[in-house]
């Protein structure tokens, strides 16, 4: 059944609690949020046109293609006012499942949506959380964008963002919040992608760069690497360096590399790439291919051989796929115009710094 607020009914609405009055009131940090009463339940007064916030969108509930699920309210309900949010989040991947949600085991989409449904007291079909890049199990973020929306606007985003990290594992922080426009998507809207991966080449491996670094105890030749990394660059069929993936979703396997850099930095290498887009593991399996490149088992120009086959079983046959834990989403890429914060909009938050206004320690 569904509940009515001012001849509005909504198929889905928080179960009722005691300070479920008007208004009711979000507890962050030691500052509050006030909403209005219908917007804490989900659902739209109707107001006139001038009394609109000039940057929220309107919507039955928000996002479904990350979800799957029914997620409209009974035919006579209005359009749901939504404001929608941008997040970049960094994660320690060493952990978790990859981004994409699952009850079980963790992954870091369900542990960012679990911290946001206290925050904001949403469930997940309300917050309809978007990641721009569904990273695999055991792969690092650095710049993973993310968007949500919600049926109430922020004064304010300092106290959600301190009460997001309060609630975070250590190992996932959420670096910055800001205000998005209503025609920004996390996914559809990104330009390029950059991905590091990188190779600890020595007989014995760096403690701390275990997590975070593949060990090969061959010493690589990079001019060699670079040679062949040269072949990726342009508009391309990666057909050959994808893995086929569990679902029967059908990508283009044409994709547009800009650049493939591959950066000595003693026994530390960083290939940096940076592309339009990119197929299921096709990163890490261009990485493999200039290792073996690398290792001077194969010639640079190897790289056309195999993107001409188009067949993945060519690639099989000369290099396995890279371990993930090397690999690092770096950044996502949008054009200048779909960041643009919205009129009226709170200020972006980076974080809370924290200062001595006097020094409580003596001098000696």
């Amino acid at each position: 059944m569904g509940h009515g607020v001012a001849g509005v009914t909504c198929s889905r609405l928080p179960p009722f609690h005691p300070t479920n009055v008007f208004p009711a009131t979000f507890f962050f940090s030691s500052r509050t949020l006030r909403v209005p009463l219908a917007h804490h339940f989900g659902v739209s007064l109707c107001r006139a046109p001038s009394q609109r916030k000039s940057w929220c969108s309107t919507s039955h509930l928000g996002d479904s293609s990350e979800l799957g699920e029914d997620r409209t309210c009974h035919a006579d309900s209005p359009p749901l006012r939504q404001w929608k949010w941008r997040l970049v989040i960094a994660y320690d991947g060493t952990k978790y499942a990859g981004w994409q949600y699952q009850q079980t085991p963790a992954t870091v989409q369900s542990t960012v949506e679990n911290a946001l449904t206290i925050v904001t007291r949403l469930g997940r079909r309300e917050l309809g959380l978007v990641g721009a890049s569904r990273t695999d199990t055991g792969v690092h973020a650095w710049g993973q964008v993310t968007h949500f929306v919600t049926p109430f606007p922020y004064d304010t985003l300092m106290e959600p963002h301190a009460a997001l990290n309060g609630i975070l594992p250590p190992d996932v922080r959420v670096r910055e919040i800001s205000p998005a426009l209503p025609e920004f998507h996390a996914r559809f809207a990104a330009h390029s992608k950059i991905y590091h991966y990188k190779i600890y080449a020595a007989a014995v491996m760096d403690p701390f760069q275990r997590f975070y670094a593949y060990h090969c105890a061959f010493k690589l030749n990079g001019d060699a690497m670079r040679e062949a990394a040269k072949y990726f660059i342009g508009k391309q069929d990666f057909s050959a360096f994808s893995n086929a993936q569990r679902n029967d979703r059908k990508l283009d396997p044409v994709k547009e590399i800009f650049r493939f850099d591959v950066i000595e930095m003693g026994d530390l290498l960083q290939l940096e790439v940076e592309g339009s887009g990119f197929l299921y593991k096709q990163v890490r399996n261009m990485v493999s291919l200039l290792i073996q490149v690398g290792k001077e088992a194969l010639p640079p120009n190897i790289v056309p051989e195999i993107l001409g086959t188009r067949d993945r079983r060519e690639l099989a046959k000369v290099a396995s796929t890279a371990p993930p834990h090397g690999l690092c989403l770096v950044s996502v890429n949008y054009s200048q115009e779909i960041l643009e914060s919205p009129p009226g909009s709170p200020p972006i938050s980076f974080g809370r710094t924290h200062k001595l206004t006097k020094c409580k320690l003596p001098f000696y």
